[in-house]
């Protein structure tokens, strides 16, 4: 019995002793150590972000799609932490930023990695603006879902780094800086903005996605998104949200305004992302939209069997500017121009289309538009307008369908006339697949009267993240006879 009375008393003590250092251990139970000893690198030891995206792109040079880092010589880098998990909107993974000031105008160039890591709430260990040092050793460097990624992993693959070792890798600091996001137009992003903090200023939602939530709508899977624009460009980019983050429910504010998030891309990498660390990342406070003149008088169920105008492109020539009698192909910036086109590839064009192409143009801005002949809609009825879209990876540059009933056919007047949207039609999206053509409804043009031009505009520039494709084919202008 007093035997038996003792291993009572023993097996007791180890349970409240367990009881109190499961408290203690922060990697069993993710209560955060609030206690950081700054850890002691010697500075010969800690290399640049330039340097080390240096050896990734000598191995991509080389055919391969990673580098792996010696790990013969103790090699770091030191960043600052400019994502959160806390609201669910960043899963098992850092981005790591060089600088605190992402405006500052110094030699060496802002830039960020992504650290992928086998551990959920990475936000108990590294807050926000927190300053860490990275171990290189063995570590692979290698471009996952579109962005340069930091894990483990071998010649072929980036694979995330294991909970065992992640603190051993990932070193904290004390400092924990205020982050200054680099304020630019979305025209202005580069590569080398991917995996950091922008500010984006006098942005808006979409006018056709007022009233949505971040990521609860029905056709919401894993990220919801949804579409900004810029009001000094026009430009716009996807607001990206995880269907797991806290705030995905909440109502995307109406107004217009500014917006600070990582700039990245989408799972896929098909297009240009940014993503918020909260909703309190977003401030459209301004109840003045930008929207533009519309013109909807909703779709027709059918069109008429007379034709206005009917344009297939088959008379151009590959890859030489648009040339139709009555049309204007009009270069508003950049050297590109709407171009003849035709390919049996994946992505095949209808014959010959009409496109706009501006990769590797060189050009800061591209902006391209192509104007129908006038067309006058007081002595018919009915009159409908059909076409066809496609796109090659749009890369965040758009192409719009406007109308004017006030330009006067000179080329020097077309940015004085006043254009509005023709909102009704179906353009392709961004987001689209890039391989089918895409039908844009029959537009009903019945409800409007005098001379209209249609436009089709393309936006985008010559810089990697804007330089998308787009293809146009198949007008036709129809009325009831």
């Amino acid at each position: 019995m007093k035997n038996s009375f003792k291993i009572k008393i023993a097996l007791s003590a180890i349970c409240i002793l367990m009881v109190f250092t499961s408290c203690v251990y922060e990697d069993d139970y993710g209560v955060p150590d609030i206690s950081i000893t700054e850890p002691n690198i010697p500075q010969e030891q800690i290399t640049t972000f330039r340097a080390i995206k240096s050896l990734y792109e000598q191995a991509v040079n080389n055919g391969n799609a990673t580098v792996v880092i010696d790990d013969e010589t103790d090699l770091y880098i030191q960043g600052y932490v400019v994502s959160s998990d806390k609201t669910g909107n960043f899963f098992e993974e850092l981005i790591i930023q060089n600088k605190i000031d992402g405006n500052s105008p110094d030699s060496d160039p802002r830039l960020g990695f992504r650290v992928i890591i086998n551990v959920s709430s990475l936000s108990d260990t590294y807050q926000f603006g927190q300053k860490v040092y990275i171990k290189m050793n063995g570590l692979a460097l290698g471009e996952s879902n579109g962005v340069i990624t930091i894990g483990k992993g071998d010649a072929v693959t980036v694979k995330q780094i294991q909970p065992a070792e992640y603190k051993n890798i990932i070193i904290r600091s004390n400092e924990v800086a205020t982050i200054s996001p680099k304020v630019s137009g979305l025209a202005d992003l580069t590569e080398a903005d991917k995996n950091t903090l922008i500010q984006l200023n006098n942005m808006q939602l979409n006018r056709f996605e007022l009233g949505y939530t971040y990521a609860s709508e029905s056709y919401d899977e894993f990220d919801g998104h949804r579409i900004l624009e810029s009001c000094d460009s026009g430009i716009s980019m996807i607001l990206e949200t995880s269907t797991f983050s806290d705030f995905k429910s909440l109502i995307v504010p109406q107004g217009k305004g500014n917006i600070t998030g990582v700039f990245s891309r989408d799972f896929g990498d098909d297009f240009n992302v940014l993503i918020l660390n909260s909703s309190a990342d977003i401030n459209f406070d301004s109840a003045e939209r930008c929207d533009p003149m519309e013109l909807s008088c909703g779709l027709a169920s059918s069109f008429g069997s007379g034709n206005l105008l009917y344009e297939d492109f088959e008379s151009q020539s590959n890859n030489r500017p648009i040339n139709i009698f009555g049309w204007t192909n009009y270069m508003e910036a950049g050297t590109e121009a709407w171009e003849g086109y035709s390919s049996t590839s994946s992505n095949a064009s209808l014959g010959r289309s009409a496109r706009f192409q501006c990769a590797s143009s060189g050009d800061t801005s591209n902006i391209g538009w192509l104007i129908t002949p006038a067309l006058n809609l007081d002595v018919r009825d009915g009159e409908t307008l059909r076409f066809k879209t496609s796109n090659s990876l749009a890369d965040s540059s758009f192409m719009e369908v406007l109308y004017s009933l006030d330009w006067d056919g000179i080329e020097a007047n077309i940015t004085s006339a006043s254009w509005g949207v023709l909102s009704d039609a179906y353009v392709v999206k961004d987001s689209d697949s890039f391989v089918p053509w895409f039908n844009s409804g029959s537009v009903d043009l019945s409800c409007v009267s005098g001379t209209m031009h249609i436009a089709f505009k393309f936006t985008g520039s010559g810089q990697d993240t804007f330089d998308g494709i787009y293809e146009l084919d198949e007008i036709s202008i129809d009325y009831v006879e």
